[in-house]
């Protein structure tokens, strides 16, 4: 523990240390944007410059990857912190938690104008969407990472940084909720998924649409986003050293009630259902799922379909069973808004509501 906090200690005033640094340097007629590294495939590193499957993920420090992009300098004040140093299917809750507060922190400078986080791939969807309902402003915060190592002789983390560096650096991203920036597009952090496994087009927003593309590493918004988000939620993460337990069963032909039963026997207090379809609820399913929000469990009807809206009253009696529907979130990101709603209420009605809202 006592390492632990030493070596976080030690990445915060080499973060301080760079950004004085930095700001000595700065242009005033640019934007100061703070980059805040993850860790992830764009800091990863392969074997050989062909390596772009089986490499290692988060080997390369944020002052490194700043200076393989100098060109980032002519279109920003760039400074860095290295937040963790982790491959993104090890995110936590926890590092959410930090994650976010150092954002707000940074965004309430009025030297900060927008922010980038390097991420990786795997989850940077759920970190997006954690931090479109938590972050408390309207500075620009964009999410970015690559599909191939920094290593690579194709590496994408390069352009989609530059590119990510624009973006926040653009008053025109303000008010637009956490962006993601990836292979000249730019998505809602609330819409979009990874649809590939390796692919560098991999993030897509399919039905809704991405909201505009990078040309010339300039960016050009062509759609707004319309749920709430960022100032407008009312979800306040600064006091939260926690968030309340909750879990994602999936569907699947012949599915029993056992990974429900030990999701309910381990403590969650919200449930995910990731139905069949429009969230159909398997007849061996619908008893446990029944009998766990009879226990205080909140439960959650979404589909395993990854598009469309999940119809309330639709494929289960709801109302009569009190439970709450998906609206077009994804298992994962309604696991994410879940958790934040049972930090303000049980009250399945108050988080319908959320779901629809959000």
């Amino acid at each position: 523990m006592l390492f632990q906090k030493s070596a976080q200690s030690m990445i915060a005033l080499l973060g301080f240390l760079v950004a004085v640094a930095s700001a000595q340097a700065a242009d005033p007629k640019l934007a100061n944007v703070t980059i805040l590294a993850t860790g992830g495939t764009i800091a990863g590193t392969g074997a050989t410059s062909t390596t772009t499957v089986g490499y290692t993920a988060a080997t390369v420090g944020i002052q490194t990857l700043i200076q393989a992009v100098p060109e980032m300098t002519r279109i920003a004040n760039v400074s860095g912190e290295q937040v963790f140093q982790i491959a993104s299917e090890n995110m936590s809750n926890e590092h959410w938690l930090t994650l976010a507060k150092r954002v707000n922190t940074l965004l309430a400078q009025k030297d900060v104008h927008g922010i980038v986080i390097t991420h990786g791939t795997d989850t940077l969807e759920e970190t997006a969407f954690f931090l479109n309902l938590v972050v408390k402003s309207k500075k620009p915060v964009v999410l970015v990472g690559s599909m191939r190592p920094s290593s690579a002789i194709s590496a994408d983390g390069p352009v989609n940084l530059y590119n990510a560096v624009a973006l926040a650096a653009t008053p025109d991203a303000a008010g637009r909720g956490v962006l993601v920036a990836m292979n000249d597009q730019i998505h809602a952090g609330r819409d979009v998924s990874k649809s590939n496994t390796t692919m560098v087009d991999t993030f897509r927003t399919p039905e809704l649409g991405m909201l505009g593309y990078f040309q010339g590493g300039k960016p050009f918004f062509y759609r707004q986003v319309t749920r709430k988000h960022t100032t407008e939620t009312e979800f306040d993460i600064s006091s939260l050293n926690v968030l309340p337990p909750v879990d994602v069963a999936y569907a699947y032909a012949n599915v029993g009630p056992t990974a429900i039963d030990a999701f309910v026997n381990a403590g969650v207090k919200g449930l995910v259902h990731a139905g069949v379809g429009n969230g159909s609820l398997p007849a061996k399913v619908r008893p446990a799922l029944s009998a766990a929000r009879a226990k205080g469990v909140v439960v959650v009807r979404a589909s395993r379909v990854g598009q469309g809206i999940l119809a309330r009253n639709g494929e289960a009696n709801d109302d009569e069973l009190d439970f709450v529907v998906a609206d077009t979130l994804s298992a994962q990101k309604a696991r994410i808004l879940l958790m934040l709603a049972l930090t303000k209420t049980n009250d399945t009605k108050e988080i319908q509501r959320m779901f629809y809202t959000y």
